[in-house]
């Protein structure tokens, strides 16, 4: 590849020498195989370059490309997956047009794999009050090769909507590109059949949903997310009451500073920073329960722990709150904002902050009585780096927001995850830290690697198991064929 570095873009080149899970995605799409993943790689490379996608922004597309409103992201499946939608019936087939349309898809999927980390998606073809005048197997087909040939691994299911009757010769001609891997994709749905992939909340009135969802320029790819409904404290006076037990029970009991330490690496240094009035008020509201942090993200402005994922139980193990803590790495104040997609579920404090140069901040994330947290809910921080000469009270901050430039937020998106165990958060949280060795992508790899090739060795044996089943078939075919002529041999000489 590299001797070949003219034909790509040399940021696509040095992402792939640092990118361990870019690499394995491109070998998990190609089964493992090193040719067929090396051809892969070339070809999205060189499509890469050619639609210039890491410098696809919305200022270099048309903007009415965006106000059409056929193309967008919004929502997520029943496993949690983000839903790229097709509004098929929006789409105009004209030729002019084709390159940026194309160009618009490649933006939609590159800014999300980047936002997201490479999140897979399932892509939606809305086909309701579609038919021929619809049809652009062209367009169609650069979006199958997308998922099959330029972004690796990033495809869980194509699910289609109503497609009409007269499209079904069209759509035997895009199963031949689909290739066997992704026709398993397919699932064709109507009314009835499309809420085994999609939950109602996600779909719109005509598709059986309960979605108001309406697609608008500009392009806001967080439309999903919302500040939550009641960010400064509990509405409901069962959350009250489990807020006063936890205070209560936390000034009781002192916590081990070695086990704080641990489950919490990146507060180390900048811990004797934090004002004394600051660290009052954390202590007062930080539950013994939440679940503490393992892994960081590490952005320019600020460093987030837990990198991905936020742990809550089922009903039945009842872990209802987590903890997101956030460090200033910036010598400046750095304002954030949490947002979330189901903010009647969940009470985040602080949701809309600043934090000192240097300092960490607790943030408690909690669910409200008789809510339960879901794969499909998410958190958005959002972070920007204040004037020294700026304030930092309540009016400052919402008009700091108003001013700030888009392209100086930084985003950090976090999913949630369910805990369906029985075990105790806590005891589950310390055999991680101390039972479980990290695992390097590395190591993963090899590991992903051994697996494959003990697959491969199984298959290679069932397959030579199937084949001397054959065989014995076919020789005990010929046994009782060759007997039975020479019975009727027997049987003609006598008679």
């Amino acid at each position: 590849l590299l001797d070949k570095s003219d034909k790509y873009d040399s940021r696509d080149v040095e992402r792939l020498q640092q990118d361990d899970k870019w690499v394995e995605n491109y070998l998990i799409w190609r089964h493992d195989v090193v040719d067929d993943t090396l051809k892969m790689i070339d070809e999205s490379f060189q499509w890469r370059k050619e639609y210039t996608v890491n410098d696809l922004t919305e200022s270099v597309l048309p903007k009415w490309l965006f106000e059409n409103g056929s193309i967008f992201l919004h929502g997520y499946d029943k496993e949690g997956y983000k839903l790229f939608w097709f509004r098929v019936k929006l789409h105009i087939r004209d030729p002019k047009q084709q390159l940026e349309k194309k160009k618009l898809v490649a933006f939609w999927l590159e800014h999300y794999a980047k936002r997201d980390h490479g999140k897979p998606l399932t892509v939606v073809f809305d086909m309701a009050e579609t038919g021929i005048s619809h049809i652009d197997l062209d367009f169609v087909r650069f979006i199958v090769n997308c998922f099959t040939d330029y972004y690796p691994n990033f495809l869980t299911k194509i699910v289609i909507f109503e497609m009409p009757w007269i499209m079904n010769a069209a759509f035997k001609i895009v199963k031949g590109w689909l290739g066997p891997d992704a026709i398993s994709m397919l699932k064709f749905t109507n009314k009835n059949e499309v809420q085994d992939y999609i939950s109602g909340e996600y779909l719109p009135p005509h598709m059986g949903g309960t979605d108001s969802f309406k697609y608008s320029y500009p392009p806001l790819v967080d439309d999903d997310f919302q500040t939550p409904l009641c960010e400064n404290g509990p509405i409901t006076s069962e959350d009250e009451h489990e807020s006063k037990e936890e205070i209560d029970a936390d000034t009781k009991e002192t916590g081990d500073p070695n086990e704080e330490q641990n489950l919490n690496p990146k507060k180390m240094n900048s811990i004797e920073q934090i004002p004394k009035s600051e660290e009052n008020d954390k202590t007062d509201f930080k539950p013994k329960n939440a679940k503490k942090a393992l892994t960081t993200f590490k952005g320019p402005l600020l460093h987030i722990s837990p990198a991905e994922e936020l742990y809550f139980g089922s009903k039945e193990t009842g872990e209802r709150k987590c903890l997101i803590v956030l460090t200033n790495v910036t010598k400046n104040i750095v304002a954030f904002k949490v947002r979330t997609t189901a903010p009647e579920k969940y009470r985040v404090k602080p949701s809309n902050s600043s934090c000192e140069p240097g300092a960490s901040l607790d943030i408690i994330v909690s669910l409200h009585g008789g809510f339960a947290a879901s794969l499909q809910d998410r958190f958005l921080i959002m972070a920007a780096e204040m004037d020294q000469c700026s304030g930092a009270g309540v009016s400052e901050l919402t008009q700091f927001w108003k001013e700030v430039p888009r392209t100086k937020v930084m985003e950090h998106r976090l999913r949630c995850h369910v805990i369906e165990s029985t075990k105790p958060s806590t005891l589950t949280l310390k055999e991680n830290v101390f039972n479980i060795p990290a695992k390097t992508n590395e190591e993963l790899h090899i590991q992903l690697t051994r697996l494959l090739q003990i697959n491969k060795r199984l298959q290679e044996q069932i397959d030579r198991c199937l084949w001397f089943q054959q065989l014995l078939v076919v020789l005990s075919l010929l046994s009782v064929t060759t007997v039975a002529f020479c019975f009727y041999l027997v049987y003609t000489q006598r008679s």
